[in-house]
């Protein structure tokens, strides 16, 4: 008897009578099951892919169903490929890639070219899912934490132009050309050899003038656009900076639901701080829940007296971390605004010594209306606590009060009572998805340019997401019966 050390396959070249059934390489719960049957029960026309009316006969190969072509997609991304060339090595090579498209292998640029056409479809898809999330009662809808990451664009920093950049490259390339100039005119008094007949001088002159021009070309078309910045590669992306790092890209928010850490809405923005993104992210995500009160935290970053209006105004209650504006002073050992306490009944405020500032008329900034108040001179002159409320030449003390102050005035209430339990809420919820986006899907960079496109690819990232978090929460197959019933419906 033959003694086996190891277990052996089949026969390469063994012919079978009867080879298996394809379908029998993806087991009942495989992910890609799942992809198909949301693909398949999708109204691909409504939401604006392309190519979905089947074409009319005639001459040359048909296209590519583009559901087809969302599978691929959707498969590639939850797997980590992302690259249209290895989609396209994935459809000739990949079982389960090969069972989702029925054998098919779409070729790299029409694989480009799909995402590159379908970018408000891709973002819209991104929103069916949450949908249809939302109809399973995976969302609470009481509660979201927004945040937002620097992502890398598909430009260079170096690609970005701004201002102050076009203005020292300028300079140095104008006193470039001054110092050749320069030394030809000594050359010219000393009655040497004429350098100026050079030929390695002419080039550098000119190469130095094309360059200068250059930068006036770059100068006038940032000029045009109206914006501090202008990226020839991809005229979206901006320089962002926060904590030290500087990343050519976009800031991409998300909002998420705290029941089950599910994505309610994404946007790729271009500002480099998060100032004014608290209430545009809380109003889509309360539009998509479509609940009549919804809470929203945030950290400090997104901290605007405007923005939390703005939520308020909407029945968003906002839970922001306050910067504290006032450390340097407690250190210095003076009195910071919050110990002027404010006396709603007579319209003053009250300094630490019990004097009265009153108001002195309304004032405008940036947009904003304030109301200055202000102490008497003589009632500041002779105070005791003089020295820790003003600097010695400043006669009284003045105060500005925004017009809606009780709005902030409201928040800072909430934020005493309940900021340290919201803030480490907070950062459970809205901290967890970008690190699955960057570390588990290895997401850390668009791959197209412009923010339609971005925007698309972010739709797409966010459908992945929330997908494998459907899987994870309700299984393969409950989520595949959801799919059917939504398709029949």
């Amino acid at each position: 008897m033959t003694t086996r050390r190891y277990k052996t396959g089949l026969d390469r070249r063994e012919q079978m009578v009867l080879p298996p059934c394809l379908d029998d390489y993806i087991c009942a719960d495989n992910l890609a099951r799942a992809i198909d049957a949301y693909v398949e029960g999708c109204d691909l026309a409504a939401l604006g892919f392309t190519h979905t009316l089947a074409p009319k006969h005639g001459a040359g190969q048909p296209a590519f169903d583009p559901a087809d072509l969302l599978k691929l997609y959707l498969y590639g991304y939850l797997h980590r490929v992302r690259s249209s060339r290895r989609l396209e090595a994935e459809a000739r090579r990949n079982l389960e890639c090969i069972w989702l498209l029925g054998g098919l292998v779409p070729g790299y640029k029409t694989l480009a070219d799909f995402r590159k056409d379908n970018a408000k479809a891709l973002k819209a898809a991104g929103r069916d899912f949450a949908l249809l999330c939302k109809a399973a009662g995976l969302y609470g809808g009481e509660l979201v934490a927004i945040d937002g990451s620097f992502v890398r664009g598909n430009a260079s920093k170096a690609s970005i132009d701004t201002r102050s950049r076009l203005e020292k490259e300028g300079e140095r390339i104008e006193k470039l050309i001054e110092g050749y100039l320069a030394g030809l005119d000594k050359a010219d008094r000393e009655g040497a050899e004429p350098p100026s007949e050079d030929p390695a001088l002419k080039d550098k002159l000119a190469h130095l003038r094309e360059r200068q021009a250059d930068v006036q070309a770059r100068r006038r078309r940032l000029e045009e656009s109206g914006e501090g910045q202008f990226s020839g590669t991809d005229p979206d992306a901006r320089l962002l900076s926060k904590n030290g790092q500087v990343v050519a890209g976009y800031n991409v928010q998300i909002a998420v639901d705290a029941k089950h850490k599910l994505l309610v809405c994404s946007e790729a923005a271009q500002d480099g701080n998060d100032a004014a993104q608290l209430a545009p992210m809380a109003v889509a995500a309360k539009e998509l829940l479509g609940v009549e009160f919804l809470q929203a935290e945030a950290d400090g970053g997104y901290y605007s007296q405007a923005q939390i209006k703005a939520c308020e105004d909407v029945e968003v209650t906002a839970y922001v971390a306050i910067p504290n504006k006032s450390r340097l002073q407690r250190e210095e050992g003076r009195f910071a605004r919050e110990d002027f306490q404010y006396d709603a009944q007579a319209d003053r405020y009250l300094c630490p010594a019990g004097q009265s500032l009153v108001p002195q008329g309304r004032q405008e900034k940036r947009g904003e209306v304030y109301i200055h108040y202000a102490a008497r001179a003589s009632g500041c002159q002779d105070c005791p606590l003089r020295a820790k409320c003003l600097p010695a030449k400043t006669p009284y003390r003045q105060l500005n009060r925004w017009e809606h102050e009780a709005v902030v005035e409201r928040h800072r209430a909430r934020m005493q009572v309940e900021g340290t339990a919201r803030m480490r809420s907070r950062a459970a919820l809205a901290e967890h998805p970008f690190g699955t986006f960057k570390l588990w899907f290895g997401w850390t960079h668009f791959l197209v340019r412009g923010k339609t496109k971005v925007g698309g690819v972010l739709g797409l990232m966010t459908l992945c997401y929330n997908l494998r978090r459907a899987v994870n929460l309700l299984g393969v197959e409950a989520l595949i019966a959801l799919c059917r019933v939504r398709a029949a419906a």
